[in-house]
């Protein structure tokens, strides 16, 4: 779950996994088109994500194509999941200290 956090911290790896939900498989080269990043620098971000978990690479002749792997999000999320109680309480223990004031 570290390198998926780890992953998620950059803004070019999550437009990527943007871009993968929306388009499914595309290559490596269309990945890089939207970007100022040039091939290299896109693999780079590309090897953290698989690293991660979060993409596959599929190679059919010259093509590289890449997908989503949702399991490393959904552990994320379920470990999201476990401490959004705690800032539940605290944003409902906000509401009615406002409400309290305002009826005051």
């Amino acid at each position: 779950m570290d390198r998926t956090f780890s992953a998620l911290a950059d803004p070019t790896r999550r437009h990527v996994l943007l871009r993968l939900m929306d388009e499914p498989g595309l290559s490596v080269s269309e990945l890089a088109r939207p970007h100022s990043l040039k091939l290299p620098g896109l693999m780079k971000h590309l090897d953290v994500l698989s690293d991660a978990g979060l993409i596959t690479r599929t190679k059919t002749g010259r093509t590289v194509s890449v997908h989503l792997s949702v399991e490393p999000m959904r552990e994320a999320m379920a470990w999201l999941h476990r401490y959004e109680r705690l800032w539940t309480v605290s944003l409902d223990r906000l509401v009615a200290l406002v409400e309290e004031d305002g009826d005051r």
